[in-house]
């Protein structure tokens, strides 16, 4: 388990649970309805569960946006369609708060590697969250929800992504903290870095096959800069 750095020129990061911390209110209802559920003798942690919950559900809503997308319905069901996204973890800029060392890391990397953003989210919301936090300009090109044809896990988000930045799919590195991430990046023939700061666990993240893994951006920035001593 590992990655091969050399073989790195550019890195794309998901955004939601990567570098935001997207605490969705949606998440926190469903945490106390589950909270409620311990009163009968309910052990699991709620707030744990219904983050895992909402996880669970971000492939199947994925596949049903891009159908509605595909068959010209998004506008007409534009009150719908706000409703799938907000169950995908999209928090509006003003509740949504960097992870810790996110700042940072970009800052570093960007020095030294083309970053680009893959994300579930839409062009506008993207846009939105990135600049309400001074990021959008770190990023060459950013992939949302219709750059391509399917959502992640299809590789299509990425390839758009090398496409763009103008660098093969096997130099990139996929960086998220869902398996979501990890399957794209893997079909796209890219490395792929888990996070430990989202949604996802470190044992399903290395089921889904994730390179290596890192508890946050701040700690996947040192081992870059550090083992691999990119020039600018």
């Amino acid at each position: 388990m590992g990655l091969d750095i050399a073989r790195i020129r550019a890195i794309c990061f998901d955004i939601d649970g990567t570098l935001i911390d997207t605490d969705d209110a949606y998440v926190e209802r469903l945490a106390g309805w589950f909270a409620r559920l311990g009163r009968l003798g309910f052990s699991t942690n709620p707030h744990s569960l219904a983050r895992r919950v909402v996880m669970a559900a971000e492939t199947p809503i994925n596949a049903l946006v891009t159908w509605m997308d595909w068959l010209h319905l998004d506008q007409i069901l534009g009150p719908g369609m706000d409703a799938l996204h907000r169950l995908r973890g999209v928090s509006p800029p003003a509740r949504a708060r960097l992870i810790p060392g996110a700042r940072s890391a970009l800052e570093r990397l960007a020095r030294h590697y083309p970053l680009a953003v893959v994300t579930a989210r839409e062009q506008s919301s993207a846009l939105d969250i990135l600049r309400s936090h001074a990021l959008a300009k770190h990023f060459a090109c950013i992939a949302t929800a219709r750059s391509a044809r399917r959502a992640k896990p299809h590789p299509g988000p990425i390839l758009w992504a090398s496409a763009q930045l103008g660098c093969p799919a096997h130099a990139l590195l996929m960086v998220g903290d869902t398996t979501v991430d990890i399957l794209s990046g893997r079909r796209a023939g890219a490395q792929t870095a888990g996070l430990l700061c989202g949604f996802g666990r470190q044992e399903e993240l290395m089921r889904a096959g994730a390179d290596i893994i890192f508890p946050g951006p701040g700690a996947l920035a040192d081992y870059l800069l550090w083992t691999g001593r990119p020039q600018p």
